[in-house]
């Protein structure tokens, strides 16, 4: 997607709202490859889960979405680092227990949207991005 110039500037002026811009295209990104959504900001005492979903083979899928403007100082999914995976498995717990949710095989996945300069973004989807 192409953005004009005011509303890319209002996009990477506001963290907030280009992570959730993200969010939105990696929703997006996963219903069109045949996802289907549990829920989408997840909160928990644990942490946050970006987007929780479902995929064909019937695998509950937790992923965490890096957003950038850029990576030149680090590629999106370094962000996901130990202390994060551990918050993320300690907050799918809480989501399979809240929900009773068992024997159901589950994967960890990271997205990376980065939006370039010349405004078109850029989705990475890393499948089993790392294991509890």
């Amino acid at each position: 997607m192409l953005w004009m110039p005011g509303k890319r500037k209002k996009l990477l002026s506001n963290p907030k709202l280009l992570g959730r811009w993200g969010e939105k295209r990696c929703e997006n990104f996963l219903k069109s490859h045949g996802y289907k959504f549990i829920a989408r900001n997840y909160s928990c005492k644990a942490g946050e889960i970006d987007l929780i979903c479902s995929a064909e083979n019937g695998s509950i899928v937790f992923v965490e979405v890096k957003t950038r403007q850029d990576e030149l100082l680090a590629q999106a999914q370094e962000a996901v680092n130990h202390k994060k995976q551990r918050s993320l498995v300690k907050c799918s717990r809480f989501f399979l227990e809240q929900y009773n949710i068992k024997n159901r095989p589950m994967r960890f996945d990271v997205m990376a949207v980065v939006l370039s300069k010349s405004g078109r973004e850029q989705i990475r989807h890393y499948k089993n991005a790392f294991t509890p």
